[in-house]
């Protein structure tokens, strides 16, 4: 359950917890003219995303990307479904689909889905994992043969955060103890003891890279809000699994270095890079991550289990989805890619943007009730129907250009996986199922 909290506590503590912003920067409140979905509209909803992840980006995935002959998963399959064997392989990939594939059997109990999970499990670590060193290479050959043995931070925690699931899944517990081997590494090296947060590149035996040019999620820079995200995420997950006492405190940390120091208190937007000493060096903003971060900070405050915390990341998810839907949307509901203060900077449009807006704008609307953040999230998901299914090939396109129009990229490469629309579907059918099950 994602229960959040009452919204009288949310308001009660509102003065305190937006940090002196101004009451001028504080979501718009809800026109009480404008009525909230009807029950009909939730379970529409809830029935589509079912279908969708079950019709269509699952069976894509089951499909056409696993290398019979190789083992694992091919490194590109192209728009047509068509696969290139030779193409190298990521443990980002392998990581996202075990993430998949796993939280799919906790739903749905479908042995197909298990089946998938244990193909990635076993391809994570029999071809991923450093014996040596510990952690996981970035990539391999199709045959296993290490070709980027760099420790990247954003890597490492996606594997904390899906083998954590499959633990979740099946109960394996050598899963779970190779997800904590890999936090307790990050925790170890990653970790920056004067300023706190993490930092990006390390070498095969963690010694880190301060040319961040050689990293992989951004320009030179020691720290990002990309990084620290999906560390959140990961730590969320393993948290479910292992209620550690440390970790808890990691996460703690974690938490509020997002809220104080990532999340721009003027522009309620992420700052995309920043100096060991948290100073920003980029201007732009990506609407994206901004509306992801919104659900993200408040499920890890809901599994922290900190009133005053989770009463903090819910003003805040309001605040960063109200800045979204006015400033990063279109009008037919598609995301688009990054802007700045000036406004709209690129207005292409990739697929997980559309995934994580679903989800964010439920969130505000579970969190506030406001009927403008359902409506949002359905407006997302209209377009994400109208222009990311392919109803041919099946899954989603990659990119669509600024007048929303297909351009044609692989289905799956090292970064284009089924974990954010997955993911979506199954946040989205969970939480209509919740607020259903209130209005009852």
């Amino acid at each position: 359950m994602k229960s959040y909290g009452p919204m009288l506590l949310l308001l009660s503590l509102l003065p305190t917890v937006l940090g002196g912003v101004s009451s001028a920067a504080t979501p718009a409140s809800s026109d009480a003219n404008v009525p909230g979905p009807l029950p009909g509209d939730l379970r529409a909803f809830a029935k589509g995303a079912d279908l969708e992840i079950r019709g269509d980006i699952l069976p894509f995935w089951l499909g056409h990307t696993r290398d019979p002959e190789h083992g694992g998963f091919y490194g590109v399959v192209k728009a047509d479904g068509t696969a290139v064997p030779d193409a190298p392989r990521g443990a980002l990939l392998t990581s996202r689909i075990l993430w998949t594939f796993s939280a799919a059997y906790r739903r749905y109990h479908d042995p197909l889905y298990l089946e998938m999970a244990t193909w990635a499990y076993t391809d994570l670590i029999g071809r991923f994992w450093d014996k040596e060193d510990g952690g996981l290479f970035w990539s391999t050959s199709p045959g296993g043969r290490p070709l980027d043995t760099r420790k990247q931070t954003y890597g490492q925690v996606f594997g904390v955060y899906a083998l954590a699931e499959y633990f979740r899944a099946t109960g394996d517990k050598a899963a779970l103890d190779q997800a904590i081997a890999i936090y307790r590494l990050v925790e170890l090296h990653a970790k920056d003891p004067v300023e706190g947060g993490y930092f990006e590149v390390f070498t095969r035996k963690w010694q880190r890279i301060s040319d961040s040019k050689e990293g992989l999620v951004g320009p030179d820079n020691a720290k990002s809000q990309n990084t620290h995200i999906h560390i959140l995420e990961a730590y969320t997950n393993l948290l479910r699994a292992w209620p550690d006492p440390g970790l808890r405190e990691n996460q703690r940390a974690l938490i509020q270095i997002l809220l104080d120091r990532i999340i721009d208190p003027a522009t309620h937007h992420l700052i995309l890079f920043l100096n060991a000493d948290w100073s920003p060096i980029s201007s732009h903003f990506s609407y994206g991550h901004d509306i992801e971060l919104s659900w993200l900070v408040v499920e890890a405050a809901h599994v922290l289990g900190d009133p005053a915390l989770l009463a903090r990341a819910n003003a805040t998810a309001l605040l960063i989805a109200d800045t979204t839907l006015r400033e990063g949307v279109d009008a037919e509901g598609g995301v688009f890619n990054e802007g700045t203060t000036k406004g709209v900077t690129d207005a292409g449009k990739e697929w997980w943007p559309q995934a994580e807006a679903v989800v964010g704008f439920l969130n505000a609307y579970q969190i506030s009730r406001d009927p403008r953040y359902f409506f949002a999230a359905q407006r997302t998901w209209t377009f994400i129907q109208a222009r990311f299914i392919d109803r041919t090939h099946g899954d989603w396109y990659q990119t669509l250009d600024s007048g929303n129009h297909v351009v044609r990229k692989p289905k799956a490469t090292v970064w284009k996986c089924p974990y954010h629309n997955s993911r979506s579907c199954l946040e989205a059918v969970e939480r209509l199922d919740e607020v259903l099950g209130s209005q009852k």
